[in-house]
């Protein structure tokens, strides 16, 4: 068996075992790592360190930092910076410099993280623009990561125009200017709408300029409100009101123009600094009375839709932008207070007569009645004086109610006239509004278009019969119905009602009677053109104390006369006895002197 003679010899290099390069000596490897070890710089743990980057792939960025080996760094923490290159100058964090499986960790955004609280306070203290990545959206605004801290970009200040789509901007870098940073709460507010204020601003100014009463330009629907449109010319913002929309009336812009359209306009007017401009739209087009035909005439019948309505009137557009005004008297032939909405509606197609026609000024006025026969013209024959007829009645005043027989035809019935017996204070007491009333003509005006009614003409005179029975010192049962200072009301038989003074009411026992008590009444007065009838409770109990009175005086009287008959009586048959016995002796006195 062959031995190799190297075997245990202390020569050997055992580090060159397997080696295909070639052999140094110890010397000569000593003086290669010295300079390799100067050409590699002195790297912490936990340090920030800039690095360049040397490699991309869809998922990583490699990072040479000097060190032995090349880091790794997810290519999502460089997602704010859609710029990178290789070659790119980056700092990083050393997280370790050789992990279990020998590879040296960094993380740029650890890097960004520590430093970026220095970095955003310069920024705003310089006012320097940075770039940030948009993450997602929020209430109000977005969030954008900016240099590894979540910043807020409020919705205003995304751009100069109001946006109505926030997640456009999600997943784009873009750049911004620091206006806010609370250090106590670790907020920051970024603004991309003030890094293109100051180019609109000049762009404005520019804009502003040029500007001219009555130039037409075109500009672009920017935002829709209830009173108007605004343009933007731009750079600079014009109104337009909604009236100079359009010659006829609209109820929302919306109804002409849309976000974002590309429309035309005419200055109308603006401020001193312009920062105002009136813009208009209908102003580009001709006016629609000038385009109205030359023969229209007063008299002549229209066909129109009702635009508006108001309390004293509608409006009606017989074309686009020409309207007429119905007032509400020119409705109806009815004289009774209504409103235009009581007739028409908006939308309505109405046919009416030009009744007034002022082509300089625009205007015109229309009726709706006079298509109609004036039922006034044909009054006298059809409610001739003492006709009977059925009306609605309508309303009340103190002095009587109207009642309206056909639309346009009312009549007064005066609050005396509503009944023959009864005391009306108000035309309430007596009926109610919307009740039916026979009625009787008895005046006609049909001048002033006024109707005389009377409701107790359909019935005779009561008060002629009245007359007969409550005749003066007629006693009669009453109720009493109310009391005031003055007397009491009492209600008398055939619905008649009497009146009671108060010194007439007292009763015997030196009390007044009660509501709804029920006494006799002696008439005392009796009129009947006044329909007046005064009657008295006291008198009942006068005649009868002065009847006792009377009774027992005739009664004294009756006694005394008695009590002279026999005295006389008795005297009579005294006298008559006296007188025989004298006769009686005188005979005898004779006989004996015969004798």
């Amino acid at each position: 068996m062959t031995t190799n003679s190297n075997v245990g010899s202390a020569d050997f290099d055992w580090s060159a075992i397997g080696k295909k390069q070639e052999n140094y000596s110890a010397d000569d490897r000593k003086k290669f790592d010295e300079l390799y070890g100067r050409s590699l710089k002195t790297i912490e743990n936990l340090q920030i360190i800039e690095g360049e980057v040397v490699g991309m792939n869809n998922r990583e960025v490699i990072v040479n930092i000097g060190a032995k080996s090349d880091g790794v760094v997810a290519l999502s923490e460089f997602r704010y910076n859609s710029d990178l290159k290789i070659g790119d100058k980056v700092e990083v964090f050393v997280e370790t410099q050789e992990n279990v499986s020998g590879q040296l960790v960094l993380s740029h955004k650890r890097a960004r993280a520590n430093k970026s609280w220095d970095r955003i306070n310069v920024s705003l203290n310089n006012d320097e623009v940075i770039k940030g990545f948009v993450k997602c959206r929020t209430k109000g605004g977005l969030i954008v990561d900016v240099f590894g801290i979540e910043a807020f970009l409020p919705g205003s200040q995304i751009d100069v125009k109001p946006i109505r789509d926030y997640d456009v901007y999600v997943g784009k870098t873009m750049e911004f200017k620091v206006v806010k940073i609370n250090n106590e709460f670790k907020n920051v507010v970024v603004s991309h709408k003030a890094l293109i204020e100051a180019e609109i601003e000049m762009q404005k100014r520019e804009i502003i300029g040029k500007l001219e009463k009555g130039q037409v330009l075109e500009g672009t629907v920017k935002n829709i409100t209830s009173y108007g449109v605004f343009i933007d010319l731009g750079g600079v913002d014009g109104l337009i009101h909604i009236t100079d929309l359009s010659w006829g009336r609209i109820n929302h812009p919306e109804e002409i123009v849309k976000l974002d359209e590309k429309v035309n306009v005419v200055i109308l007017d603006f401020d001193d600094d312009k920062k105002r401009i009136a813009l208009g739209l209908k102003q580009l087009t001709s006016h629609p009375w000038e385009k109205l035909s030359a023969d229209l005439n007063v008299g002549d019948k229209v066909k129109g839709k009702v635009v508006v309505i108001a309390d004293y009137g509608a409006f009606v557009e017989i074309a686009p932008g020409v309207e007429g005004l119905i007032h509400v008297s020119e409705m109806s032939w009815s004289q009774h207070l209504r409103t235009a909405g009581d007739f028409v509606k908006v939308g309505d197609e109405v046919e009416a007569q030009v009744l007034t026609l002022d082509r300089e000024e625009r205007k015109m006025s229309l009726g709706m009645k006079q298509l109609t026969t004036d039922p006034w013209a044909l009054i006298v024959n059809k409610y001739s004086i003492g006709s009977r007829h059925s009306g609605s009645i309508r309303n009340f005043t103190n002095f009587g109610v109207f009642v309206e027989l056909e639309e346009g035809v009312d009549g007064l019935v005066h609050i005396s006239d509503l009944s023959w017996s009864k005391k009306i204070k108000h035309p309430s007491e007596f009926c109610k509004v919307g009740d039916k009333m026979d009625v009787v003509v008895l005046e006609i005006d049909a001048e002033n278009r006024r109707l005389s009614l009377g409701h107790k003409q359909l019935e005779d005179n009561p008060w002629d019969i009245f007359e007969t029975v409550f005749t003066i010192g007629s006693k009669h049962k009453g109720t009493v119905t109310s009391i005031n200072e003055k007397g009491a009301t009492i209600s008398l038989t055939y619905g008649v009602e009497g009146f009671c003074p108060n010194r007439l009411v007292g009763k015997e026992d030196k009390t007044n009677p009660k509501v709804d008590e029920q006494l006799d009444f002696i008439v005392t007065e009796f009129s009947k053109d006044a329909k007046r009838i005064v009657v008295s409770h006291r008198a009942v109990w006068d005649a009868e104390k002065e009847a006792q009175l009377k009774a027992e005086k005739e009664a004294k009287k009756s006694d005394q006369e008695e009590s002279k008959k026999a005295v006389k009586k008795v005297k009579d048959n005294v006298e008559k006895t006296t007188l025989g016995d004298i006769e009686s002796l005188a005979a005898l006195k004779d006989k004996l002197d015969n004798k």
